[in-house]
């Protein structure tokens, strides 16, 4: 089994860690034996920006639509506005390809730092399905007598019935299957249009799950419990603006966001998912050999389950966690001395110790 993905290392420290990425997902391929990889790489982001005046090509939807996943490095470099980069291809390609889920772990592995006191391993456990193709990130708004005195902004949040059930459907069955307990976060106390369809709908779809628990907070009673408590979150289901913010904040108590990976995915299979790290293109540090490249690797991992291995997925995550507890090849941000490839190879060396066939 051959699977076609298209590598777009994008900007900043994207190329550095999308390149131990594409390494492990190699090394799985060789241990492995039954599939492989083929990669074709696109030279997409702010630079292409830089010479040609967008972000991709106009056909680069229609190229992208015929591989079997995306893999993304970062987004942002300075010179290009941030809301050009960000619209113009990363958002593009999570609307027009419908990848409506966004998944995003939070959990602190072996050997990670912490900085919440008196926290265990184990309460820092949660997956946050991030609702990723409206909300507050739907682009509807208006600009009204630009530069005048009465000039006025419009920033509307979209909340279709379609968009916010088939979110809260599938973190319900997701929870459902993992025997986990289910909680919702909105802000419907002050939000009286959106987040109330979002809490009306999060019921109405949760009298068809009676087996699953459920959980609803307000969005500033969550941040505050996802540092005084984390451990009452195990599966988490949210709006696109509220899944963004408390997923970094997640990464703050979960080892940095070195260690933040994510998948958006079209679970139909219409069309290509796409895998990312989501700490941004860190251009302070690019070309430095400072970055970290584990959040990458996480995203890979989350590639070959989406692809229909677990088992590999896993292995990759408990790779992670042992070089984590190792610590010896670690980059600045986790206290080490290494550099970017140097954690990468580490990683596969480990793998393929470990889980090579004797």
């Amino acid at each position: 089994m051959t699977y076609c993905v298209a590598v777009i290392p994008g900007d900043g420290i994207g190329p550095e860690v999308l390149a131990e990425g594409v390494k492990m997902l190699e090394a799985v391929a060789a241990l492995d034996g039954s599939f492989q990889f083929e990669f074709t790489h696109f030279p997409w982001g702010c630079e292409y920006y830089l010479r040609e005046g967008r972000m991709m090509p106009e056909d680069g939807l229609d190229t992208l639509r015929g591989f079997d996943a995306i893999f993304l490095g970062a987004v942002g470099y300075p010179g290009v506005p941030d809301h050009i980069s960000l619209w113009d291809l990363l958002l593009v390609i999570r609307k027009e390809f419908d990848q409506y889920i966004n998944l995003r772990p939070v959990k602190l592995l072996k050997g990670a730092p912490c900085p919440l006191a008196g926290v265990s391993r184990e309460e820092i456990d949660m997956l946050f399905v991030r609702e990723n193709s409206e909300g507050e990130y739907a682009g509807s708004g208006s600009w009204l007598y630009k530069g005048q005195p009465n000039e006025v902004v419009i920033q509307n949040g979209v909340f279709s019935r379609k968009g916010c059930e088939r979110v809260i459907r599938y973190a319900y069955e997701l929870a459902r299957k993992e025997k986990k307990t289910l909680t919702s976060i909105s802000k419907g106390n002050a939000l009286n249009y959106s987040m109330v369809f979002w809490d009306q709908i999060f019921a109405e779809v949760g009298r068809e799950y009676p087996d699953v628990t459920t959980y609803s907070y307000l969005v500033d009673a969550a941040s505050m419990f996802m540092v005084k408590d984390p451990g009452r979150f195990q599966i988490v289901v949210t709006s696109n603006l509220f899944g963004d913010i408390l997923t970094d904040l997640g990464a703050a108590i979960a080892g940095g966001m070195g260690l933040a990976a994510g998948a958006n995915l079209n679970p139909e299979g219409k069309y290509p998912s796409m895998f990312e790290p989501i700490h941004g293109s860190a251009p302070d540090i690019a070309g430095q050999g400072k970055a970290n490249p584990l959040a990458t690797l996480w995203s890979a991992a989350q590639m070959l389950e989406h692809f229909g291995y677990p088992h590999w997925s896993d292995r990759i995550i408990d790779t992670i966690e042992q070089l984590l507890v190792e610590g010896k090849t670690l980059t600045p941000d986790l206290g080490g001395t290494a550099t970017t490839q140097e954690v990468g190879t580490r990683a596969v060396q480990m793998m393929q110790e470990r889980f090579s066939q004797k």
